[in-house]
């Protein structure tokens, strides 16, 4: 991973907060629209006054999303890492094709493709909290929270519970979730770059400042398992003892009944034998 990669990468989640800006642009023109009864895809449809301008925008926002997991992901680690440009990759493709595929158009490719956008978006945060979790544990809880909403907001919409929300409220507490949590990340990774790249080499080897961090943590680690392994004689000790059993200070027997045999009650001054 390079600063370039990193600063792209960020951008480019940064950028998909474009979706809210179309949408609100092109909600305010038509007429009667309901964020809570009308679901986002009618944006896109010959009904709305800007058909062109919110179906490009679903094409951008794929791109968008899968061109950052491409450049970020290999800075994650794990399998979360690896998971995430998986998910996203599945969740940016989808968009893309709502985009292509109108819901007055094809609707059973669009339908396919916006059911891949909101299982494959949630997963994707999922992933990428497990991928950022080494880095921050805040940021990690906060995308895996988005991520279960998103999924049980596409759970209920795919069920028709739309509890209190209506229709396009559930739809968008399932689609809302990818376009507030990457960009989260991407200013969280682009700010973190620093940090990141400081314990690794441009060929991706471990750096001096990592090595020595490698070896504290390998030292901290012994001189914890020594202190257990000696808690644990401690407390093994202090058992015997309450059972009744000899203290390891001890003498052997055999030794014992030597000292008794070297001992001469008619000479006391008598030299010791060995």
């Amino acid at each position: 991973m390079t600063d370039s990669r990193y600063r792209l990468g960020g951008l480019l989640w940064l950028l998909t907060l474009q979706f809210f800006v179309v949408e609100a642009i092109v909600a305010a023109q038509f007429d009667g629209y309901s964020y809570t009864g009308d679901v986002i895809s009618d944006l896109g449809t010959a009904a709305s006054p800007a058909p062109l301008l919110m179906n490009a925008s679903f094409v951008v926002q794929g791109l968008l999303i899968v061109g950052g997991a491409l450049l970020l992901a290999p800075g994650l680690s794990g399998t979360g890492g690896r998971l995430t440009r998986v998910f996203l990759g599945v969740a940016g493709l989808g968009v893309l094709l709502v985009g292509v595929f109108p819901s007055d158009g094809n609707a059973t490719a669009h339908q396919i493709a916006a059911g891949a956008y909101f299982v494959g978006g949630a997963l994707g945060l999922i992933a990428l909290a497990y991928g950022v979790r080494p880095r921050s544990e805040g940021l990690g809880t906060t995308l895996a929270l988005l991520g279960l909403v998103g999924l049980i907001g596409t759970v209920f919409f795919g069920a028709a519970v739309f509890l209190f929300l209506g229709e396009g409220g559930m739809e968008r507490v399932g689609g809302y979730v990818v376009p507030l949590g990457l960009p989260i990340a991407g200013v969280a990774l682009w700010r973190q770059k620093d940090d990141w790249l400081a314990l690794t080499k441009a060929d991706g080897t471990p750096s001096r400042r990592q090595l020595r961090e490698d070896a504290r943590l390998e030292r901290a680690q012994r001189l914890a398992e020594r202190d257990a392994a000696l808690e644990a004689a401690a407390r093994r000790s202090e058992q015997r003892t309450a059972a009744g059993q000899p203290a390891n200070t001890a003498q052997p027997d055999d030794a014992a009944a030597d000292e008794a045999d070297d001992f001469d009650p008619d000479d006391p001054w008598a030299p010791r034998r060995r």
